[in-house]
């Protein structure tokens, strides 16, 4: 899983990366020429395709830990395997799991407050302690962007511990296949 994570949290950062990059080249969102409301358009479905994009890589970690966690479950109970390899496991999925919700909130966040900075959104958000709309987008979006990194790699690390668990349950289980004369593939 490793393997595929690493390029899938690379792409999630970079089109996050982009859709920062294209929001900071508009130079005014209230000035209603074609260029500039095309720069707003290319920012707003850059970052609308970048917060699902992280959202998925985040949510295919979490269907991984799930489904990995209960093959461990099941395959300690099968062969009568120690139970705190599966307790282990466990304590790397729950470690985990808090984190990947506060990035989707932080994504979540991230794209209301550019709404909220949105001079063409009939809500018309005024800004707060001396702060413009624009401005905490800006800075929430960024404290996103840094919050992901993080995260994935927190993930990168729960992936590697559980990968190493999966391993010795595969070793205890030829060894146990091998004690008793079962078939055991390579």
């Amino acid at each position: 899983m490793v393997r595929i994570f690493l390029p899938l949290a690379f792409l999630s950062t970079a089109s996050l990366l982009l859709a920062m990059v294209l929001g900071l080249s508009i130079d005014d969102p209230k000035v209603r020429t074609v260029a500039v409301q095309a720069g707003v358009q290319y920012h707003f479905l850059a970052a609308l395709a970048a917060l699902v994009f992280a959202t998925l890589v985040h949510a295919i970690v979490l269907t991984y830990f799930m489904g990995t966690g209960r093959w461990i479950e099941e395959t300690s109970n099968a062969y009568r395997l120690d139970a705190s390899i599966h307790k282990k496991s466990q304590n790397i999925k729950y470690r985990t799991i808090p984190f990947m919700v506060l990035c989707f909130f932080l994504l979540v966040i991230t794209g209301a407050f550019g709404a909220a900075a949105d001079p063409a959104s009939p809500m018309q958000a005024k800004g707060w302690f001396g702060y413009s709309p624009g401005a905490i987008h800006s800075i929430v979006a960024i404290t996103t962007i840094v919050a992901n990194l993080y995260v994935n790699w927190l993930e990168f690390r729960a992936l590697e511990r559980n990968g190493d668990l999966i391993d010795q349950v595969l070793s205890d289980v030829r060894r146990i296949r091998l004690e008793n004369g079962l078939a055991v593939e390579g």
